[in-house]
């Protein structure tokens, strides 16, 4: 009954459902491995590698090393940073821009 309904209010129901037109041969996904491969080499947090390494907004050199050339931070998963880090290096950057240490972020 609710089929019926659907074909006549104009849905389109006259195609079939299971057609997805002409779209070519996608189901032999299969035989690809999974996995994008990587470098095997996992990333350590350089905070808790060197702890003299300090972090504050007043120190450029580390603030910069995690900020892009445009003035976006960089993410945890290509930094290696610990999330803990991860949020203490982020204020530290807000910091630094509102003070005027580092540039504020560039539109593209």
């Amino acid at each position: 009954m609710r089929e019926d309904n659907y074909k006549s209010e104009g849905h389109g129901g006259d195609r079939d459902r299971g057609d997805r037109g002409d779209r070519g041969d996608r189901g032999d996904r299969g035989d690809r491995p999974r996995g994008g491969g990587g470098f095997g080499r996992k990333k350590v947090c350089p905070f808790i590698l060197d702890k003299s390494l300090l972090l504050d907004y007043k120190n450029l050199k580390v603030v910069q090393r995690f900020i892009t050339e445009t003035g976006r931070i960089v993410p945890r998963r290509v930094s290696g940073v610990t999330a803990k880090n991860q949020r203490r290096l982020t204020k530290q950057i807000k910091r630094a821009r509102c003070i005027g240490f580092v540039a504020p972020l560039m539109e593209e």
